[in-house]
């Protein structure tokens, strides 16, 4: 099948106009694919272009601190992706002098470089024979060939990989790899697919069986897991305790003190954990929101509750500050000091943004 002809000829005409696509330099792309991941086009382009302006190059953003790119990067959430590329890029610039590797199996040893993105910087900056494996790319090769495989199961990417492989042109790599890509997102889409103007709907095996909307296949229906997140808001003379997260999806970021849990906690039992944490002898608290602040993640339902007080706390677990915009912080951070501003703080402090 000489799908490749058809899809270089389409991206040649319709190819998307996008920022990272005026250089063939790795660090761009890189960047570029990281972001992109779990994000929309619209927001991706937004967050692309703020962080090559603040972080230009590979030694700019090397030689940073990791709080200057988790401040940069609140609101993409999935904060990983921040920490290992901090973390890819200082490997880069002190262990392989600033060079990226070109081979699919050199880049895929970096953190948080996976097959998807290893393939997509190798061919297209390097120009190398790898397919790329994205969600448009598995949705277009199940429809063509009716691959009811699920794409969400280990054992299906080998008959995907295959079939990608077969599909490759002879050059252009890159261009047929994002070819392929832009073409998943504006023809053949998850839903409402532009099949009666499609050029390759003809030797599409869905389209002929009239089973494009089936396609594709998926096994596993994600659990939601819902957990109850008990914050404690202090203010001692303006001054708001905050707390750096050692571990989790927020790793280094930072919060109000927090109890979280599996079950909805009553106002003595969070007073009690708040006591306990403090030793405090009492802890008058008063709640902010009567109703929850609920945040989704892909497999956690967030609903928060936040609570006030004036008590003075001697901690050595967290830091006072007047400017919490200087700390990266969760978008449900953002939601609560968004919405509740007025009522614990004054006008001297410095909010999120």
């Amino acid at each position: 099948m000489k799908l490749h002809k058809s899809i270089l000829k389409w991206y040649d005409i319709n190819k998307r106009d996008l920022p990272w696509r005026k250089t063939k330099n790795p660090y761009n792309i890189w960047i570029s694919e990281i972001i992109l991941q779990q994000t929309r086009m619209e927001q991706g382009i937004y967050y692309y272009n703020r962080f090559i302006s603040k972080f230009p190059n590979l030694k700019s953003l090397a030689t940073s601190e990791e709080k200057e790119v988790l401040l940069l990067w609140q609101g993409l959430g999935y904060y990983s992706r921040a920490r290992n590329l901090h973390h890819t890029a200082k490997h880069i610039f002190y262990e392989l002098d600033s060079k990226f590797p070109e081979s699919y199996h050199g880049l895929i040893k970096l953190k948080g470089i996976g097959d998807y993105t290893a393939s997509a910087i190798s061919s297209i900056c390097f120009e190398k024979k790898n397919p790329v494996l994205d969600g448009n790319v598995f949705r277009i090769i199940s429809r063509i060939f009716e691959i009811k495989d699920p794409i969400d199961v280990n054992n299906s990417r080998k008959v995907f990989r295959e079939k990608a492989s077969e599909l490759m042109p002879s050059n252009r790599y890159g261009d047929y790899n994002q070819g392929l890509m832009d073409f998943g997102s504006m023809v053949c889409k998850p839903k409402n697919p532009s099949c009666s103007s499609c050029m390759i709907s003809k030797k599409c095996i869905a389209f002929k069986n009239e089973m494009v909307d089936l396609l594709p296949v998926k096994a596993n229906k994600i659990k939601i897991k819902t957990l109850y997140f008990e914050y404690l808001v202090v203010n001692n003379n303006d001054h708001l305790l905050i707390e750096r997260i050692d571990e989790g999806l927020w790793k280094n970021l930072y919060q109000f003190p927090v109890n979280v849990s599996s079950t909805k906690k009553n106002k003595r039992e969070i007073t009690k954990f708040f006591k306990d944490k403090y030793n405090l002898e009492s802890l008058n608290l008063k709640m902010i929101n009567s109703e929850y602040i609920q945040h989704k993640l892909s497999h956690i339902l967030i609903k928060s509750t936040f609570w006030f007080t004036t008590e003075k706390i001697d901690t050595k677990e967290g830091q006072f500050t007047t400017i919490l915009e200087d700390y990266p912080m969760s978008k449900l951070m953002h939601k609560f000091t968004e919405k509740y501003r007025s009522i614990f703080v004054s006008s001297e402090v410095k909010m999120v943004n």
